[in-house]
């Protein structure tokens, strides 16, 4: 959507702060020994407090209330009666509506002590983010974002993962524009516009570039790769970009 309205302004702030409230509250909760599913109640109860509809639930009929996805799942993870182990890379992506307008954030960690090379990655695709956040602005390229955030993982002897991107968000949880890739295609010339809000989020690799579906029909794979994901939604505006998750 273009948020052109101070009700559109505020909107998207209140529903991004709902989001990263409730990531923040998972990320915290996230220790050995808890369940995905515990972690999942804890979002559903927040979500009910503050008056808010988790997005997969209530757009496409998810079976949990967030995605909560352990080291080679990727993305779209479902909450289950799985226990979190010392070292597994948990990745927590929080999508909600309040009032018409939606938000999405995510986030990768190392639950207690892991390998170093997942608290890298980790690391990595913070910097990523960072980097393409900088290319952010009303009238330049989106696949600047995409330029970035690849040239910022081959620095580090690392990769990104293609076939998943980063969205419109605003008025529903997907919309245009459809994809922002996570590496630079000279065919993706598409401006970005004053006051557009955007999901972006990169998705650093160890090794492969696409992940496939699992035979669940949601979540995310790799075959032996670690991959770590760092998502906020985004209004881009003339003085700056304006992270409604933050």
């Amino acid at each position: 959507m273009i948020a052109k309205t101070e009700e559109d302004f505020n909107g998207l702030k209140e529903i991004g702060e709902i989001c990263g409230t409730i990531r923040d509250e998972l990320v915290r909760c996230t220790k050995p020994g808890i369940t995905t599913k515990e972690l999942d109640e804890m979002a559903r109860e927040m979500f009910e407090k503050t008056g808010a509809q988790s997005a997969p639930k209530g757009e496409y009929d998810f079976p949990g209330y967030t995605c909560i996805s352990i080291n080679k799942e990727v993305a779209h993870g479902i909450p289950r009666k799985r226990t979190i182990q010392e070292g597994d890379l948990v990745n927590i992506d929080v999508s909600g509506s309040k009032n018409g307008y939606f938000a999405d954030t995510g986030v990768s960690i190392v639950a207690g002590k892991g390998e170093e090379v997942l608290q890298k990655i980790c690391d990595v695709v913070k910097e990523a983010f960072d980097a393409g956040l900088k290319r952010a602005k009303p009238g330049s390229k989106k696949s600047g974002l995409g330029k970035a955030v690849h040239n910022v993982a081959k620095q580090h002897g690392l990769t990104v993962i293609k076939n998943l991107t980063g969205h419109g968000v605003g008025r529903s949880i997907h919309e245009a524009p459809d994809h922002i890739f996570n590496y630079y295609s000279r065919w993706d010339d598409e401006m970005l516009k004053d006051g557009m809000v955007v999901a972006f989020e990169p998705f650093i690799s160890t090794f492969e570039e696409e992940v496939f579906q699992s035979e669940d029909g949601w979540t995310f794979l790799t075959d032996e790769s670690f991959v770590a994901q760092y998502e906020h939604t985004i209004i881009l505006t003339k003085e700056g970009p304006i992270i409604t998750t933050l």
